[in-house]
């Protein structure tokens, strides 16, 4: 296939060509958005290709797209020749042409090593910009249709639903009792995996809204030209646009990252997307209250601490403060917009008794506020209202802001007072005969700031479950509370040191105890007063959930409940008939194979423990449990790290349902495919029946936030896939669709392929080579220069091996190589059991009827796709030893047993044989991937040979090379 070269071409044709939307605006096709998340409609099942879209088959939409690359390729190309010369541009587009055929690989290798460390900077540059504006592109014309295509989301879910209430599968009180309860939780986390700059990103959003009103029919002469010249521009501008950090982010970096596109979210997307929930809801004889909080957003920035030194308590506090800032400026708006529409005037319609007391009080509380308003708006009552209800909301900014005490008629403690006059509004209008109103634009007022709240999203803290211990270590021992030093306790001693502390209502240490331990016991002891703080400065929905990291034992989590006592963020009376107080809820993470295939008898057994679920009662009967999807990927292997957090939702629900409380799964999904990514909605309706009941929460990482939110349409789509398949999977999926009989012998199968898989994958990662291998063949060593994150790529105190990595290098490095060991090694060593062992007839019918397999085999089949074992072979004949790039015949072993076992389950003759529109679009990016990886290669055995005097140039321009990369594979980790 061809490509588009970045030749200068000043032509009118130049200018002409096909862009945005081509033809009428609505040319568009499925495109690979990043293995995280292709925010592909979640039931198009297995990647199927693109349906027509007005006329326009994807055979003629993918003709488009391509044409809209080419041209912006074209503008790169005269960017690069006005900004660095002619001689340059003919050097990019001789390094392209010999990287795209194989047998000149020596002549590529001799110009590259011909390059100066300078030139390689404007190589890596163009490359990467190429892909910039591809990516851009792609987003628009997949957004574009999306927005086309019919039967997507609650236009898909709804139906289905109306249909078992017809059918009497399900009743109207269910259905009501699971929208009550339903919360979907998109956490925003900061882990380091966005390597494009927002600067960047921000042009690029630019050049995307420019070239979707190119397809606008309505535009003036003008306005074409002008949009012409504005691309033109912005294209430049990204050639000018430095695409590295030049220093690491703080947290308070990530945060404002955070907060552009929740603000975003909060102001252009939620009060639609929520008003159509509604109105559908509506349409079943359902109904979703005012404050329900059906979506709902979450963070980690700022209150992950777990292995991140920078996340100190200030920095928490500083985070939230920027949240509740954003926070009241967006609910502002809100208020500002509902005084411009709400002009009803009493010369027209008459007001509440309610309303017009409220105003009474109102005057007296803010005299201010009535002399500036009351001659304007006399005849206005509600605009008069909604006056006061700003004046209540800046004072609450200001207040949060200072840190001061709440003034009642001044400010808000809470959302709840402000969520308190809005329905006083509401009510006041629908007792005047204003229903129109009164369930429009106030109902979407009132379901966006319920949903927001004064923050924008919920904190989470996370903290690792052994720095607890430390604490109370220091704590147990100086106060004498155990016959025997605390670190000398097993895990059983632990918990009945712990579990007796709890029921026992004194506290182990005074203020003053508390205040004198030192070092990580002092940090431990401060993150909790923090919380507390954070609590009482910003509202109890500030902070919600405390993550315990590499929970292993009932211990690990009575030992925060016990700490969370000592600071008063916890309360267990000694009168058993007395309520429990737990200002927040308690959450295990459940990380490895070995946690996970524990999860459910650890979760029995600490339900069992009264005084811990007396704080259970005290958070409404819920439980948040989280799973980890990397680091059990990067444990056992991509088969058994799915399969094993299948089977722990199971057992996980079943527990949960014997002790009589509701089961908050929280899926700590990364970016790529080896990381638990793959499409949302598709994930959620591949989770063991009756797991979902209503509400999830689920980490949103890096590049997949800009994949999914950055443009508007994608933001809808995707949001409304993932609301839909939270909604049918509680109420359409909450029992198996197959006999128990069935479902056993697809778990025997499922069995083998992860025990197998598992044994195959410990095999590699155990071959005393890997290591070597890995560090040799892949740039995971310079990752640390990308400056990226907050976060270190290890964790601390650790000897420096492979358990000490974080699964965000290890994915990432393997991306970087081509070679993609997480998202499919083992794989095929496991199908190919279950196939000797005879169940091949049963694999295929897992693949066509069970949803869990078929996501999992698709994401495997993406992920084998993207590797390239030609490309990684450059890496290994250039970077490795002869005994290191042995280690590479293994790997294309099982590569080719996976493919080949893949499509013999599938029924395909190739790799992605239903989604052409995806292969094509995979093998146009790789006529730029490959000139890219070769530059890497000379770079990084330039660099390694330089040791530890690396010139900062030939530094830049190795990072450059990795950066853009990952923006040709829509990957880092």
């Amino acid at each position: 296939m061809s490509s588009a070269p970045m030749s200068s071409t000043r032509s009118s044709s130049t200018r002409s060509s096909s862009t945005g939307s081509g033809s009428g605006g609505t040319g568009a096709v499925r495109t690979p958005a990043t293995d995280g998340d292709p925010a592909e409609d979640a039931r198009a099942g297995g990647g199927a290709a693109a349906p027509a879209v007005d006329g326009v088959s994807s055979d003629e939409a993918h003709a488009q797209l391509r044409a809209s690359v080419r041209r912006l390729a074209a503008l790169l190309g005269e960017a690069l020749e006005r900004h660095e010369g002619a001689d340059l541009l003919a050097l990019v587009e001789r390094v392209r042409h010999l990287a795209r055929r194989p047998d000149e690989g020596a002549e590529l290798s001799r110009v590259l090593a011909d390059v100066d460390d300078g030139t390689a900077v404007v190589l890596a540059r163009a490359f990467t910009a190429y892909f910039q504006l591809a990516n851009i592109t792609e987003q628009l014309y997949r957004s574009q249709e999306l927005a086309s295509r019919p039967g997507a989301g609650l236009a898909h879910t709804v139906p289905r639903l109306a249909a078992a209430l017809e059918a009497g599968e399900v009743s109207r009180e269910q259905l009501q009792a699971v929208v009550d309860r339903m919360e979907l939780r998109p956490v925003f986390t900061a882990h380091p995996t966005e390597s494009s700059r927002r600067s960047v990103l921000d042009l690029l959003s630019r050049t995307a809204a420019a070239l979707d009103r190119s397809g606008d029919p309505r535009r003036r002469a003008a306005d074409v030209e002008a949009d012409e010249r504005r691309v033109v521009e912005l294209v430049d501008l990204l050639w000018q646009t430095d695409e590295l950090r030049v220093e690491r982010p703080q947290p308070a970096d990530e945060a404002r990252s955070a907060l552009y596109y929740l603000s975003s979210l909060a102001t252009t997307v939620m009060p639609d997307l929520l008003d159509e929930l509604d109105r559908r809801l509506r349409g079943l004889g359902v109904e979703l209250g005012g404050r329900a909080r059906p979506l709902r957003f979450g963070s980690w920035v700022g209150g992950d601490r777990d292995g991140n030194p920078n996340v100190t308590p200030a920095v928490t506090l500083d985070v939230l403060a920027q949240q509740h800032a954003t926070g009241v400026e967006v609910l502002l708006r809100l208020v500002d917009e509902l005084v411009v529409q709400l002009a009803s005037s009493t010369q027209v319609v008459a007001v509440s008794a309610e309303l017009r007391e409220s105003l009474e009080r109102d005057r007296e509380q803010l005299p201010g506020v009535w002399e500036l308003r009351h001659r304007l708006n006399s005849e206005e009552p509600y605009r008069l209202k909604l006056s006061y209800v700003r004046a209540r909301l800046e004072g609450t900014g200001r207040r949060l802001t200072a840190g001061g005490a709440h003034v009642p008629g001044q400010d808000y403690a809470g959302v709840g007072d402000l969520l308190d006059e809005l329905e006083l509004v509401q009510r006041s209008l629908v007792e005047n005969g204003c229903e129109l109103v009164a369930h429009g634009v106030v109902a979407r007022a009132l379901r966006t700031a319920a949903a927001t709240g004064l923050g924008l999203a919920v904190l989470d803290v996370r903290e690792h479950s052994e720095r607890h211990h430390t604490a109370l270590e220091a704590l147990v021992d100086r106060a004498r509370a155990a016959d025997r030093p605390y670190g000398e306790m097993d895990r059983e001693q632990r918990r009945a040191l712990l579990s007796a502390e709890l029921a026992g209502g004194r506290p182990l240490a005074s203020a003053a105890t508390l205040d004198a331990v030192e070092g990580t016991a002092a940090e431990v002891v401060e993150l909790f007063r923090t919380v507390r703080t954070a609590l009482d400065r910003f509202g109890d929905d500030a902070v919600e959930t405390y993550v315990v990291s590499m929970t292993k034992g009932v211990d690990d989590l009575l030992a925060v409940a016990v700490l969370g006592r000592e600071v008063g963020l916890v309360d267990v009376p000694a009168d058993p008939d007395a309520p429990a107080v737990a200002r927040v809820g308690f959450a295990p993470l459940f990380e490895t194979i070995t946690e996970l295939e524990a999860a459910g008898p650890l979760l029995g057994t600490l339900l069992s423990d009264p005084s811990y679920r007396r704080l259970v009662a005290a958070r409404g009967d819920v439980q948040e449990i989280m799973l980890g999807y990397s680091d059990s990927s990067k444990d056992g292997g991509i088969a058994a790290s799915r399969w094993q957090i299948h089977r722990a939702q199971r057992a996980l629900r079943d527990v949960a349902r014997e002790h009589g409380v509701q089961l908050r799964l929280f899926h700590g999904r990364g970016g790529s495919v080896g990381r638990g990514g793959g499409p949302t909605g598709e994930a959620i309706l591949a989770q063991p029946a009756g797991s979902l009941d209503g509400a999830m929460k689920v980490t949103e990482q890096g590049e997949v936030i800009s994949d999914k939110y950055l443009l508007h349409g994608l933001a809808v789509h995707n949001l409304d896939v993932a609301l839909s398949a939270v909604l049918e999977a509680s109420v359409l999926r909450s029992a198996p669709v197959v006999d128990r009989s069935v479902l056993d012998g697809w778990d025997a199968t499922m069995d083998v392929v992860a025990a197998a898989g598992r044994d195959r994958y410990r095999g590699l990662v155990e071959d005393e080579r890997l290591v070597p291998f890995f560090l040799a063949a892949t740039p995971v060593e310079e990752l640390g220069h990308l400056n990226i994150g907050s976060r270190p790529a290890r964790r601390p105190g650790g000897t420096g091996g492979l358990e000490d990595l974080r699964a965000i290098p290890w994915v990432f490095g393997w991306t970087q190589s081509r070679i993609n060991v997480p998202g499919w090694f083992g794989v095929g060593s496991g199908l190919a059991a279950a196939r000797e062992a005879g169940r091949t007839d049963e694999l295929r019918a897992m693949y066509e009827t069970w949803p869990f397999f078929r996501s999992f085999l698709g994401n495997v089949q993406m992920t084998l796709a993207k590797t390239d074992l030609s490309i990684a072979q450059r890496y290994v004949d250039t970077l490795c030893d002869e005994e290191q790039a042995a280690l590479l015949e293994d790997l294309r072993a099982e590569h080719a047993r996976t493919t080949e076992e893949v499509l013999a389950v599938t029924g395909q003759s190739e790799l992605l044989e239903a989604s052409p529109v995806l292969r094509r679009t995979l093998e146009l990016r790789d006529s730029y991937l490959a000139p890219l990886h070769a530059l890497q290669v000379e770079l990084l055995q330039r660099s390694r040979a330089a040791g530890d005097d690396v010139d900062p140039v030939l530094r830049r321009a190795l990072l450059l090379t990795i950066n853009g990369i990952a923006a040709g594979m829509r990957n880092t980790g």
